[in-house]
């Protein structure tokens, strides 16, 4: 039980995403929560890439939805988005009511690397959305 006790020790000094996911991870998920936030007020257009055509759709839409689990994208083996200029993808969580049936929802969000150091080195690159099917 001192192991156990301990553990939560050490991991009350940093996030659980960045013990989760590690430091770039845990990038991505505060990244995610700063664009559903901005686009649930409509904002989203700060954090999308120059050159993107990412659809961001309306503000509604991003309501309920919370950051998932990111992973390192490789665009040479992506099946849904081969040859995107990308490095991180993280799936959409529902976190409130969920969609309606029929409705289309953000489901994942494809980040790139920018470098430009102004507060993030993330932008959007594309965005997938999905249609919410209720049985």
């Amino acid at each position: 039980m001192a192991f156990a006790s301990g553990s939560l020790v050490a991991l009350s000094g940093c996030s659980v995403e960045r013990a989760l996911w590690g430091a770039d991870g845990a990038r991505v998920i505060d990244t995610t929560e700063q664009l559903i936030a901005a686009a649930s007020s409509g904002e989203q257009d700060s954090l999308v890439c120059e050159d993107s055509a990412a659809d961001l759709g309306d503000a509604q839409v991003w309501d309920g939805l919370g950051a998932g689990e990111p992973e390192q994208f490789d665009p040479a083996s992506s099946v849904d988005r081969p040859g995107l200029d990308a490095s991180w993808r993280v799936n959409l969580e529902e976190t409130g009511a969920g969609g309606n049936s029929g409705q289309k929802v953000p489901t994942d969000v494809f980040y790139r690397e920018t470098g430009t150091g102004t507060g993030t080195d993330l932008c959007v690159a594309d965005v997938i959305w999905q249609t919410v099917s209720v049985r």
